[in-house]
């Protein structure tokens, strides 16, 4: 459909439905909680879900405007819809509102909490593409905040209360998710990584490695003390254990630190976190 519209190609690209993935944190609340067996309580988070999938995917959308120059000049990312000139800014900044109104919409429709919380996912992804992921630590606290605001929303939807363990715990797992994010970046980029992305030449060598061994080892403690009165889940911890040290494995030894990918494509993170869901289910809902 060339310049005036888009391409079903380039809408997938953009949308990135692969990373919709971070949205199932919305039922971790009551998946954790013993939950799952109400398909009635279940069927409630169907319109949370989707307004957090049409709102992320416009907060990509709007990631590519801003980085279209740098990305252009990416190996990878040159290849993106709006970096390559696929798709026109004019076109994609429509695009970016046709997905952001009906996920707001969707979210009035749930309760002002989820709306609040959607909003604040918003302001602060949007501050990020503006400005904020050039700013070192900021940037991956902002990151950080998108899990949290995940978690948070799903237990206004379920109404389901966070544990402050649980709480801790994602926190510091998205913290180490993004600081191996960022340092997969450094490492395949290269002595052109401050040339793409300004806040990897302003991290001193060896900080990333750092963050990412001590939010690590944090994020085994605070789970651990999650689980550990919770009588059998104390034996996920294991699976916690390897899970965090493959992605780790994976980051340092160059194979990319982007969670979902990292997910979808590393045989062994994908089967410990099938037998984690497996474990939990079988232990919770026995």
């Amino acid at each position: 459909m060339g310049k005036v519209g888009l391409k079903v190609t380039d809408v997938a690209r953009m949308i990135r439905p692969a990373q919709w993935l971070k949205n199932l944190m919305l039922f971790f609340p009551p998946f954790l909680g013993g939950y799952f067996i109400n398909p009635e309580l279940l069927l409630r988070g169907v319109a949370p879900f989707v307004a957090f999938c049409l709102a992320a995917s416009s907060t990509y959308v709007l990631n590519d405007l801003c980085d279209r120059e740098n990305d252009s000049h990416h190996p990878k990312k040159k290849l993106r819809p709006i970096a390559s000139g696929r798709v026109t800014s004019a076109a994609a900044a429509v695009f970016c509102l046709a997905l952001l109104v009906p996920a707001l919409l969707l979210a009035v429709g749930v309760s002002a909490g989820f709306t609040a919380l959607l909003l604040a996912y918003l302001a602060i992804s949007a501050l990020y593409s503006l400005k904020l992921k050039e700013i070192p630590v900021v940037d991956l606290f902002c990151i950080s905040s998108g899990f949290l605001l995940r978690l948070q929303a799903g237990g206004e939807v379920f109404g389901v209360v966070i544990s402050q363990w649980l709480f801790l715990s994602v926190f510091l797992l998205s913290l180490f998710l993004s600081t191996g994010k960022r340092l997969g970046e450094s490492t395949s980029l290269g002595s052109v990584a401050g040339a793409h992305r300004r806040s990897l030449k302003l991290y001193p060598e060896g900080f990333l490695d750092g963050v990412l061994v001590l939010s690590g080892a944090a994020v085994l403690v605070t789970y651990t003390m999650y689980v550990i009165t919770r009588h059998a889940l104390v034996y996920t911890v294991i699976l916690c254990c390897f899970g965090l040290l493959r992605f780790i494995f994976r980051v340092k030894s160059g194979m990319g630190g982007d969670p979902t990918e990292s997910l979808l494509k590393d045989r062994q993170l994908l089967a410990v976190s099938v037998a984690w869901t497996l474990m939990v289910s079988w232990i919770v809902y026995r």
